[in-house]
C-alpha cells in the first residue's frame, strides 16, 4: 500500500484528498498481457455490447459489422441514435492512437449574461477569477482517479474529462467513470456520440505537445483506454441539454461503465483508487473549498496537462424552474468539462460532489451540477446492472 499526498489545499486550509493506491504505477504489472474475452466480446455475438440491448439496436438497423468498418461516421438524424436504451459504442480496437487523442477538441460550453436567466433567485454574485494550478508529476501520484474522455462528434475527435468513482456493488473492483452528460450525448438537438473511451492519468509525466510528438503509447496512456460497454445521463439533459447548457445544465452528469482494451482488471485496480459520489447536495455555506480538476483544451491551454482550481463555491441559476448550480472561480476552458469536483468528506477523504458543466466566454469561473436523489439513482442502475460485467 501506498499514500497518496493531498489534492485539495488553500490558503489556511487543507482539505485532504487522501488517495489510497492499491494497484501498481503506470508500466507496472497491475494489468494482464493477454486481452480479456470481455474486452473483446462484452456482449452478444461478440459486438462489444451488453447482451440485453443488441436486439434492439437491430431494430434501428445499426449493422455493427459495418458500424466497426466506418458506418459509425454516418451522423444522419435518421441513424443517430438518441434515447436512454439505445447507446452502442462497441470497441474499434487502436482506434484512440496517441495522435488521434491529441487531435481532439474541447466541446465548449460557453455563455455570456444573457444565457442566464434565473427563475429562483439564488445566484450569487459572479466569483473572482481563480488561476488554474497545473497537478503535480507524475499524476499517478497526486489525482490518480483523473483522466480523459475521448469521444467522437459530427463536428470530429472530442476529449473531456472524467473521475474514476466508487462502484457501491462491486466495492475495490469499480469500472465507473463520472464525467458530464455533454460528453457523452448532444442533448435536445441529437444523440449519443460514438466511441466513448477513459483514458486514466493521461500524459502521466506532463510532457509538452513537442516532447508527445516522439512519445510512446504508454507515455501518452500509461494504463491504455478503457472503452465504455454502457452509459447513462440524465433524461434532463437528453431532452433539455442545449450548446450552452441550456435548461439541462443542471443535471448535466453521466456515469461511465468502461472496460479495458487489453487486461482483466477493473480500473479501480489498476489506477489504485476510486472516490465516492456524495449525494447529499450540502449547501454553499457548508464547504470551505471545493476543488475542480481537469485537462482544459481551449487556448490559452493545450489540453495535454492536468489542472486544478480551488474556491469557496457559491451558486449559479441557470434557467427558470431548475435547481441552482455550484459555481466557483477558475480560469480552466473547454476540455475540462466533466471532471470532477471535490470536497473532504467527515473522514478526511475526497469525495466528488460534481462536474464541471459550463462556464462563461472569458473563462473566469465553472458551474457544476448538484447531485441529489436523481444522480444517486443513475449511478445505482449502472452499478447493478452493469458493475459486474
Amino acid at each position: 500500500m501506498r499514500s497518496i499526498r493531498p489534492l485539495l489545499a488553500s490558503t489556511g486550509l487543507v482539505a485532504a484528498l487522501a488517495l489510497t493506491a492499491t494497484g501498481c504505477g503506470p508500466g507496472g504489472d497491475n494489468a494482464d498481457s493477454k486481452p480479456s474475452a470481455s474486452s473483446t466480446a462484452q456482449g452478444k455475438g461478440g459486438s462489444g455490447l451488453p447482451a440485453d440491448v443488441s436486439d434492439t439496436l437491430k431494430k434501428h438497423g445499426v449493422d455493427l459489422d459495418k458500424w466497426k468498418n466506418g458506418d459509425w461516421k454516418n451522423w444522419d438524424k435518421s441513424k443517430w441514435l438518441r434515447d436512454a436504451k439505445d447507446f452502442v459504442n462497441p470497441v474499434i480496437a487502436g482506434l484512440w492512437k496517441p495522435e488521434r487523442m491529441k487531435s481532439a477538441k474541447d466541446p465548449q460550453k460557453t455563455m455570456d449574461a444573457s444565457d442566464i436567466s434565473g427563475g429562483q433567485g439564488v445566484t450569487d454574485p459572479e466569483p473572482r477569477p481563480v488561476q488554474a494550478k497545473a497537478e503535480s508529476l507524475p499524476y499517478h501520484n497526486y489525482a490518480a482517479p483523473v483522466g480523459k474522455v475521448f469521444f467522437d462528434s459530427p463536428k470530429g475527435p472530442m476529449v473531456c474529462s472524467g473521475t474514476v468513482v466508487k462502484d457501491p456493488a462491486h466495492p475495490g473492483k469499480s469500472n465507473l467513470v463520472w464525467t458530464a452528460g455533454h460528453c457523452v450525448h448532444q442533448g435536445a438537438q441529437g444523440g449519443w456520440y460514438r466511441n466513448i473511451a477513459f483514458v486514466p492519468a493521461y500524459n502521466d509525466q506532463g510532457k509538452s505537445p513537442a516532447q508527445l510528438q516522439n512519445a510512446q503509447p504508454q507515455e501518452v496512456a500509461p494504463y491504455g483506454a478503457y472503452w465504455a460497454d454502457w452509459v447513462s445521463t440524465s433524461n434532463e439533459w437528453i431532452s433539455g441539454g442545449g450548446p450552452t447548457g441550456g435548461a439541462g445544465a443542471a443535471n448535466d452528469y453521466a456515469v461511465l461503465h468502461v472496460k479495458p482494451e487489453n487486461g482483466t482488471k477493473s480500473l479501480e485496480e489498476t489506477v489504485g483508487n476510486a472516490l465516492t459520489v456524495n449525494f447529499s447536495t450540502p449547501a454553499v455555506s457548508s464547504i470551505s473549498a471545493m476543488g475542480a480538476w481537469g485537462y482544459p483544451a481551449a487556448p490559452p491551454y493545450d489540453g495535454v496537462k492536468m489542472f486544478k482550481c480551488i474556491d469557496r463555491p457559491g451558486r449559479l441559476t441557470v434557467s427558470p424552474g431548475t435547481a441552482p448550480m455550484y459555481r466557483i472561480g477558475c480560469t480552466m476552458t473547454g476540455g475540462s468539462s466533466g471532471g470532477g469536483w471535490f470536497i473532504t468528506g467527515a473522514d478526511g477523504k475526497a469525495e466528488l460532489v460534481s462536474n464541471t458543466s459550463i462556464g462563461p466566454v472569458t473563462s473566469g469561473w465553472l458551474a457544476g451540477p448538484q447531485l441529489g436523489a436523481g444522480a444517486q439513482q443513475l449511478l445505482t442502475q449502472m452499478s447493478q446492472k452493469y458493475g459486474g460485467q
